[in-house]
């Protein structure tokens, strides 16, 4: 695998996180407003806010490594209307673009906050387009393993997943941040907080049991298909069953049994050390789990040669 396969991997991977995150905190930060108000909302979630962007932007950075020439990056964007190369790089902008407008309002508390939760979705619809782009670059008729229902699904999944973890740590940190800070807000934050890693548990378990489902459907559509797909097949099954098995090993410990453990742990006051410790875990086994899951797109895909 070469060096632009490389900086693909962490640009689709950083850049679906942060998209992620950022649908995430606002379906978060809508309950926790309607819950707690929009000031103990903004406490837990504008620490979180403020981590998502850096995410974007190296992501953004990783990017440009895959391109021929980087510094003619700009014309791409003149061939929007057919070419979806050129979509994603004009919704990464986007995305961006509002993304920091957003997070300065926020940070200012300027205009209302319709107005600012406005631009907040803006973005969100933005960041999912970009997603929905980079899937749509890969579906090419040349590339049999790629051009199936499993490229959009994985991408969608790994957006979810990693953003609703990373979501989570940046939860879990805040609190800390904001316990030692002001003491007085603990009892409301800690049941924002065990509240939100709740639902995230469940949402990673769900998701986690798309990827399982999905995959060996996955590998059996390959193997049907013929050609070049039952090299794909045979490669993910053969040459790189290792990493393939590891996988799902980190898959499924990370978001399966330690997202039991958060919701259990959740349900308990008290035990947010113990939660926050299983948060950081199974963020980490996931992000090692997705980035092995990308590898393998790249490391497995044959070309019809036309």
């Amino acid at each position: 695998m070469n060096v632009k396969e490389w900086s693909l991997i962490a640009f689709t991977i950083l850049g679906q996180m942060s998209v992620g995150a950022f649908l995430v905190l606002g379906v978060v930060r809508t309950f926790a407003t309607r819950k707690a108000g929009a000031e103990e909302a903004d406490r837990m979630s504008d620490i979180a806010l403020y981590a998502i962007y850096p995410v974007l932007i190296l992501g953004l950075i990783a990017s440009i490594f895959h391109l021929g020439n980087p510094t003619n990056a700009y014309l791409s964007v003149a061939n929007f209307g057919s070419s979806w190369l050129s979509r994603e790089i004009l919704f990464g902008v986007i995305f961006a673009v509002l993304g920091a407008v957003y997070i300065l309002l926020q940070w200012r508390k300027i205009g209302p906050v319709a107005v600012r939760a406005l631009i907040g979705w803006l973005t969100a619809i933005a960041g999912v387009a970009l997603v929905y782009s980079m899937s749509k670059i890969y579906m090419l008729e040349t590339q049999p393993a790629w051009n199936s229902f499993m490229t959009p699904l994985a991408f969608f999944t790994t957006t979810l997943l990693l953003g609703a973890l990373a979501v989570g740590v940046a939860f879990v940190a805040a609190f800390a941040y904001l316990k030692r800070k002001e003491p007085s807000c603990e009892a409301v934050q800690c049941e924002l907080l065990r509240g939100s890693i709740r639902w995230i548990a469940v949402a990673s378990i769900v998701l986690l049991g798309v990827e399982l489902l999905a995959l060996p459907i996955y590998v059996a559509y390959l193997a049907a298909a013929g050609g070049a797909a039952v090299e794909s097949a045979s490669m993910l099954i053969g040459e790189y069953n290792v990493l393939f098995i590891l996988r799902l090993i980190f898959a499924f410990v990370g978001a399966g049994i330690f997202g039991v453990f958060l919701y259990q742990t959740a349900l308990s006051p008290g035990q947010e050390k113990v939660m926050g410790n299983f948060t950081y875990a199974a963020f980490v086994l996931v992000l090692v789990a997705e980035v092995l899951g990308r590898f393998l797109f790249y490391a497995t895909q044959v070309q019809i040669i036309v």
